[in-house]
């Protein structure tokens, strides 16, 4: 498997993962503390989640498929991106997962 593939798909978890946690403060400022702007912000940042939620499920199904995981394993990593800090944990448990199965792409040194 190649590098990026894991790149890919650990640069979409963090991203979805601080956009859900955006998205979850601004929920609770717009409802619970009904706070002034929060509604702009929970649509823009709601927006933003819901299409990069869309890119980590296309590369989180990537990693994956390439990695060979059971449906359950692939659905749970699938899911982390919707409860708010669960990407981050998923994330860090994938790389260690599957960092060993990862290609380096960097030559052996010569040996003399």
């Amino acid at each position: 498997m190649k590098r990026s593939v894991l790149t890919r798909y650990r640069v979409m978890a963090y991203v979805t993962g601080v956009l859900l946690i955006l998205l979850t403060i601004g929920m609770v400022a717009k409802y619970l503390l009904d706070v002034d702007g929060a509604a702009g912000f929970v649509t823009m940042v709601g927006i933003a989640h819901g299409w990069l939620y869309v890119l980590y499920l296309v590369f989180a199904f990537d990693l994956g498929s390439k990695a060979k995981w059971p449906f359950g394993k692939l659905a749970w990593v699938l899911l982390a991106g919707t409860v708010p800090t669960a990407v981050f944990f998923v994330e860090r448990a994938v790389y260690r997962e599957v960092a060993p199965l990862v290609a380096d792409a960097r030559p052996e040194p010569a040996q003399a």
